[in-house]
């Protein structure tokens, strides 16, 4: 919720959201977005009966990279040949910063495992910083280290319990400062300077935290609103498509009637009484001139940067 757009790529909340109403193919820029969830639920749901450890970054990194920019530099696996990082054209003798070499990465992964396992002598947010950044400087894969590198830093504290989902991102805060973003990285690397590394991180999780906090409020507003008016007019499946609409802010009717279990005549009623109480806006564009309803005010309240 935290930006319009998502780090790395040109797509947005808004071309997501479109996209998961057009029933049409995805765009790749959308479909890197999709699989940067994906990537996130697979985590999550792996927890159950994996530790945090390098099989799961692997599996992660291997949905990330699904079907998308990088799919051919080897998803999931650890990279057996040396990379680098510099702008288009840098070699590896110009690089701005050579990782270690293959044969490193094993003992290298898995020092981040036992740093991440190990009893905490440091606040989480300062070791979800030196996760990061260890993550960053190993960089095991081919392609796709920074959107999960990125992916990583909430991963990790839904993992210590210090969020109970992954609801912080600071890819928009990194994206913005991206200069001092990798300055402070290299700082780090060639003189150990670890002081502007940590103070860009936490002036990051400052400011993603309080606009998550700003946009969950300005939804949860909006949803107290609704609902009373709903049920003052129906006992219907519009009251659940109150909620829906706050997960998926774009419809049409066969994805209401796919996720709310109705049939299309239930449907399609829920979203014209929806949009007789200034809910919903009717719209065209979809595909074959598909009908589609917009919550104006939780796009609004998403993607307002």
């Amino acid at each position: 919720m935290a930006s319009t757009r998502i780090e790395g790529t040109q797509a947005s909340l808004l071309d997501v959201f479109n996209a998961e109403a057009s029933e049409q193919p995805l765009t790749a820029d959308v479909e890197e977005v999709v699989n940067y969830v994906r990537a996130m639920e697979t985590g999550l749901q792996r927890l159950q009966t994996l530790p945090f450890s390098t099989r799961l970054i692997r599996e992660m990194h291997s949905v990330i990279l699904a079907g998308v920019r990088g799919r051919e530099r080897q998803p999931g696996d650890v990279r057996t040949t040396q990379n680098w990082i510099g702008p288009p054209g840098t070699t590896l003798q110009t690089a701005t910063f050579v990782p270690p070499p293959p044969d490193q990465l094993g003992d290298l992964l898995d020092d981040l495992e036992q740093f991440v396992h190990e009893d905490p002598l440091l606040p989480p947010l300062l070791q979800a910083a030196l996760v990061h950044y260890q993550f960053e400087t190993i960089h095991p894969f081919l392609d796709g280290n920074g959107r999960l590198g990125r992916l990583l830093i909430v991963f990790f504290l839904v993992v210590r319990e210090r969020l109970p989902e992954p609801l912080l991102y600071l890819s928009p805060y990194f994206e913005a400062h991206r200069s001092d973003y990798y300055d402070a990285l290299q700082g780090v690397r060639e003189r150990g300077d670890l002081d502007h590394w940590l103070a860009l991180f936490l002036d990051g999780v400052r400011v993603q935290a309080a606009d998550a906090v700003t946009r969950a409020e300005r939804l949860i507003d909006l949803r107290e609103q609704y609902r009373p008016r709903v049920r003052a007019v129906t006992r219907g499946a519009a009251n659940a498509l109150v909620d829906l609409a706050f997960e998926q802010p774009i419809l049409n009717a066969r994805l209401v009637e796919h996720r709310l279990g109705v049939t299309r005549p239930a449907a399609l009623a829920a979203l014209r009484q929806l949009a007789k109480l200034d809910i919903l806006t009717e719209t065209t564009g979809g595909p074959r001139g598909q009908l589609r309803w917009q919550a104006k005010q939780v796009l609004a309240a998403l993607l307002k940067e």
